[in-house]
């Protein structure tokens, strides 16, 4: 009998999926057309959909794209930068070896902005600004530039979804910028890279990253790998030459910004810009930032000339504020290092149906139905058949537990129908048993108090016990929310 010689070959290759062959162990050769999944919140990539995320176990977050496969590797990876060029290898450098000069800053010319920043613009940094439509975003940035330029800066500002006439228009709203303010309408991320290593600016805006496209990856511009991408050939530009680089990110309808994850873990800092579009605040607020803390928020109003800075938040927050009426408390937040001081506005009124309604804008709701819970449980308060309401007036969102004593004051006040002194402060945190905690930096919540006009502070009885005697103001210390009751 002869011997037949089966041979056992590979039916996945050229098929666009690649996988390990069982014989040799080495990778099959892939497609020049690839189909991958890739997870929209994280970045990770599948060769078949799956309705969860293997990863981060995301839901209806795997999206599908063509791959086109470069000698270069999948998505050809862009090499910049003196270590990625020439040839040049790059050496370990020791601990010990590291010189800590002062780190130079650069002013924003816009106070609030640096506030956010710590400080200032920090050289070689890549920073994301996202926001819903039209909050500002393209203005803030664009107001940037007009201080850079006007301080002998030369700053080049992309533009992939306008005109040039277009920015033109937005810039002469805001007013003149100097002649070192240079404009780009491009999309093509070589171009764009081409650009800003021959101008060589002192700064540079990307508006907006999810227009960049690679000619290298053949998905449509937005998708995953084309802002991951994008976003790498703009970190090494900004390591590599030392300049600042802002982009510009949209978000998605859940308010995060659109794209992988990953997107946000390779930036330095991120800010978002929150309010309500028909409103005329905003507030700048940073969720990570290598270069400062992340607490601090800035505050502008929007006008027909841009955006101005709110120099003082708790006087723009109390403006219009009612008198004498039942259910209006001012409270004290900490924002970094800035004391906030925000109305609380509370409505108590019987419910007509069987389950009364609760709702809560500014905090979290859960807090609010945890604090009704201890006005019925502790001081004997029957809420379980009334509609309650609670809103933080001028549309911030503040989560401080140190407001939980003005959110019940706030609600005893509108239930007993008893206005609370318009001269009066209230803050500090509320446990379960009823009882009131101490909160942070109190000393500086008081004389944002008495800079305002306030002659009547109620906080928690440990902090008024170490905090010293204030001119012109009565501070009054309470253990628990009965105390606290008793002030109306």
């Amino acid at each position: 009998m002869e011997k037949v010689k089966v041979l056992f070959l590979c039916t996945d290759a050229g098929r666009g999926k690649c996988f390990l062959c069982p014989a040799g162990g080495k990778r099959m050769a892939k497609g020049k057309n690839t189909t991958l999944f890739f997870c929209q919140e994280c970045g990770h990539e599948s060769a078949k959909w799956t309705g969860q995320c293997p990863a981060c176990k995301a839901w209806n977050t795997m999206v599908e794209e063509r791959i086109s496969v470069t000698a270069k590797g999948m998505g050809g990876s862009v090499k910049t930068g003196a270590a990625g060029s020439g040839g040049r290898r790059t050496e370990p450098s020791r601990l010990s070896d590291v010189s800590l000069d002062s780190e130079e800053r650069i002013s924003a010319g816009i106070g609030e902005l640096d506030r956010v920043l710590g400080g200032g613009i920090v050289p070689g940094s890549l920073t994301l600004v996202g926001g819903d439509p039209g909050i500002g975003k393209s203005t803030l940035l664009l107001q940037v530039c007009q201080k850079l330029a006007d301080a002998k800066r030369k700053v080049l500002y992309i533009s992939g979804e306008e005109s040039l006439k277009q920015i033109k228009i937005r810039a002469n709203r805001i007013g003149s910028i100097g002649d070192d303010f240079l404009l780009l309408c491009e999309t093509n991320l070589a171009e764009v890279e081409d650009a800003i290593r021959r101008i060589r600016p002192d700064a540079a805006v990307i508006d907006s990253i999810q227009t960049m496209y690679s000619e290298e990856v053949s998905s449509a511009p937005g998708s995953v790998s084309q802002v991951r991408e994008a976003t790498n050939v703009f970190l090494q530009l900004a390591k590599g030459m030392n300049i600042p680089v802002f982009i510009v990110g949209h978000v998605t309808k859940e308010g995060t910004v659109a794209g992988p994850r990953v997107l946000e873990h390779m930036v330095d800092t991120v800010l978002y810009f929150e309010g309500d579009r028909h409103a005329s605040y905003r507030i700048l607020r940073g969720v990570k930032n290598r270069f400062g803390s992340t607490n601090e928020i800035g505050v502008f109003e929007m006008r027909e000339e841009g955006l101005a800075e709110v120099e003082n938040p708790s006087e723009f927050m109390l403006n219009g504020r009612p008198e004498n009426a039942s259910g209006s408390v001012v409270a004290c937040s900490m924002e970094g290092t800035r004391p906030m001081l925000t109305e609380i506005q509370a409505l108590v009124c019987g419910s007509n149906f069987g389950i009364p309604r609760r709702q809560a804008i500014g905090t979290d709701f859960n807090r609010v139905n945890l604090l009704m819970a201890v006005l019925e449980k502790r001081v004997g308060l029957q809420m379980s058949g009334c509609d309650a309401y609670v809103n933080l007036a001028g549309g911030i969102r503040i989560t401080e537990p140190a407001i939980d004593l003005g959110i019940v004051m706030a609600i005893v006040s509108s239930f007993k129908n008893r206005a609370v002194d318009d001269k009066m402060l209230v803050f500090g945190e509320v446990g379960l048993s009823g009882e009131v905690r101490a909160v942070s930096m109190a000393g500086q919540r008081v004389a944002e108090a008495r800079k305002l006009g306030f002659t009547t502070c109620v906080l928690p009885w440990v902090c008024a016990d170490k905090m010293q005697a204030v001119e012109g103001m009565k501070i009054i210390g309470v253990k628990s929310v009965t105390d606290a009751i008793d002030l109306i």
